[in-house]
């Protein structure tokens, strides 16, 4: 699994990606952000998360340098032992949320995706 980022004809980067870049331009590229590292530049944990979200959820919005260029994603992490400027990298998880937490259409929450991890 991919943690897939577009890249456009001026070098820019752009997560999740977009089909349509600066200037209307398409993708001429993609990256894999999962085999960065990444800084967390703020996170926060919430005690009041919708059903199906672990409690507390811990998020961060971190900052990936690629080729020159950076990148910013949001995502959970995986522990709220972080602080402000620690590197951490993505880890692929099959479940984001909890499928059978009083849903009634439980398959709407089948999330795979990524969290962050301290390095």
């Amino acid at each position: 699994m991919t943690m897939e980022a577009y890249k456009y004809e001026d070098g820019s980067i752009s997560y999740p990606g977009h089909p349509r870049g600066p200037g209307g331009t398409e993708p001429v590229d993609t990256v894999d952000l999962s085999e960065y590292t990444a800084e967390v530049i703020t996170w926060t944990t919430s005690m009041a998360t919708p059903p199906g979200v672990r409690e507390p959820n811990s998020l961060a919005i971190v900052e990936f340098d690629v080729e020159g260029e950076t990148v910013r994603a949001i995502g959970q992490l995986t522990t709220d032992e972080v602080d402000i400027g620690d590197a951490v990298e993505p880890v692929y998880v099959e479940e984001l949320r909890e499928p059978g937490a009083g849903i009634r259409e439980p398959e709407s929450q089948d999330w795979d995706g990524y969290r962050f991890e301290p390095v």
